[in-house]
């Protein structure tokens, strides 16, 4: 089997959320066997900037799910969103 690579849309709750931080927590709150591959930034609307990581899990691990719920766990994190998936 492979892995999945999943990009991935994280609204922080306010622009006043600090994204380097946000981005830290949401590294080290991912589930065994899954990694950050890179994160972009996108101006959403007056000031909000949504965090938009590229999630790489094994394929065995049963989707994204687990990501989904472990960011959504993570402080300062309005709403999670998968937006386009793809096998490696």
């Amino acid at each position: 089997m492979g892995d999945v690579a999943a990009n991935i849309k994280v609204m922080p709750e306010s622009p006043e959320v600090d994204l380097d931080e946000l981005q830290d927590r949401l590294e080290q709150s991912l589930p065994e066997g899954a990694k950050i591959n890179s994160v972009e930034r996108d101006d959403v609307a007056f000031g909000l900037v949504a965090l938009l990581p590229t999630v790489i899990v094994p394929d065995d691990a049963g989707g994204t799910e687990a990501v989904e719920e472990a960011f959504s766990d993570v402080d300062d994190v309005e709403s999670v969103s998968v937006e386009e998936v793809g096998r490696l």
